[in-house]
Formats: structure tokens, C-alpha cells, sequence
């Protein structure tokens, strides 16, 4: 019975998410509308040595239970949204976004990584995800909060776009304002103080949660699309 309303409550979250509906989304739904105000496009960062290796049989877009286990995943649940937009504010539909994190013992869901560390591996943590674009180019994940590991004391969650058989973009999401964002060397690279604020986003505490989640929502900007030609 605990298995049945488990599995049941997983299904139930993700069907009462399924039609998003996130502000100031209106201004952008007709191709070309203030098209002289571009948006500025999500810069690209390292895939970085962790795309997992072996990709988890289980990989949609609820990384916090996989398939029909009852246990969930350690960690700040997150619920991050967002949509996949063209330069000119288009959204691109039935793009393909993915993501990839460690989990909260810093562990990522590869052979070079967690093969050693199999005591500190979150079995439930499912570390990979990925969700096709609605027709408003919108896109949802259950997650966990980033949390920062040695060598990246920027917590972040890797982020891939795909249309067909073309990756789009590669990079990577952090939290606005964490104090090791000025320490990490990746994030760094990236010099443009107007570049680097696109890549972070604010993980805010819902205030209706009785658990204790968080919100983040980021939108991602291609500069180009197959569309675009």
C-alpha cells in the first residue's frame, strides 16, 4: 500500500504541473514581437568530465524518486521551471532540455566518479533528467538544490539542449549570490559581469511547501536554432 500511494503521489505531482504558467510569458508568444529588444543569449560553459557514462534507466524529469521506488532522494527538493526561448523570444518547442548534477554527497552519476564512491553514492538520487519543450518552449524539473563539491565550490546543475540529432547548448545554472561563485574556477572564465548574471537564477523557499522546497526559474536563451537556418 505505502509502494501504490508512493508511486501514485509521484504521478499525481507531475500531472498537476503539467500546464505551466510562469508571468510575464505574454509579451513573448508572437515570433518576431519586439524583436529589436533581443534577448541576450545564456552563455555556454563546459560540459565538464561528468555527462553520465551510463545514462540511468529511469530519466524523466523527477529526479527525486526514481521509477517506483518509495524512498526518495537526499537533499533540498527543487522544483525548477523555465522555457527554452529563441533570441527574438520565441519559444522553442519539442526541444529536448536535459540536466545533470551531483548528488547532495557529491557524488555524480558516473563510472570515474561514483564506481569509487559507492558508500557515498545516494542510491535515490536519480542525477540525470530531461523533459521535452512544450508548444510554449516550457520546460519542468524536480530536483534537488546544487550543492557545491571539491573543485567547484560553485554549486551548479548542468544544462544541455537538443533539437534532433544538434545540441544546441551545453552549460551550466548556479545560485545567485552564493559566496563560492567568486571562488570557482569555471565559472570565472567567464569575465563579462553581464554574462555571468545570466547564468544564475534565485532558488527561493516556497512558502507553501510543509517540506521545505525550493523554487528556481531560468529561462534559456539560444542564439541560434535550426529554424533560424
Amino acid at each position: 500500500m505505502i509502494e501504490m500511494k508512493t508511486k501514485m503521489m509521484s504521478r499525481r505531482w507531475f500531472a498537476s504541473r503539467s500546464a505551466m504558467a510562469i508571468g510575464g510569458a505574454a509579451m513573448w508568444t508572437t515570433p518576431g514581437l519586439f524583436a529589436e529588444e533581443l534577448l541576450k543569449p545564456t552563455p555556454p560553459l563546459t560540459e565538464g568530465p561528468f555527462y553520465p557514462d551510463r545514462l540511468p534507466l529511469d530519466q524523466d524529469n523527477d529526479l527525486i524518486v526514481i521509477g517506483d521506488h518509495t524512498t526518495p532522494a537526499v537533499g533540498d527538493v527543487t522544483h525548477l521551471t523555465g522555457r527554452v526561448l529563441t533570441a527574438a523570444g520565441s519559444p522553442v518547442r519539442n526541444a529536448t532540455i536535459e540536466i545533470w548534477q551531483c548528488d547532495a554527497n557529491a557524488v555524480y552519476l558516473h563510472s570515474r566518479d561514483s564506481d569509487g564512491k559507492k558508500e557515498q553514492q545516494d542510491k535515490n538520487f536519480q542525477g540525470f533528467g530531461r523533459f521535452e519543450t512544450a508548444s510554449d518552449g516550457g520546460y519542468r524539473f524536480r530536483t534537488i538544490k546544487p550543492v557545491p563539491y571539491p573543485g567547484r565550490p560553485a554549486p551548479h546543475i548542468h544544462i544541455k539542449v537538443k533539437q534532433g540529432d544538434k545540441d544546441l547548448l551545453t552549460t551550466q545554472l548556479l545560485i545567485r549570490g552564493h559566496e563560492g561563485n567568486k571562488r570557482d574556477g569555471v565559472f570565472r572564465r567567464v569575465t563579462d559581469p553581464a554574462k555571468r548574471e545570466l547564468l544564475v537564477a534565485d532558488f527561493k523557499p516556497m512558502k507553501e511547501s510543509k517540506i521545505g522546497e525550493f523554487a528556481c526559474q531560468f529561462d534559456v536563451i539560444l542564439g541560434q536554432t535550426p529554424a533560424d537556418g
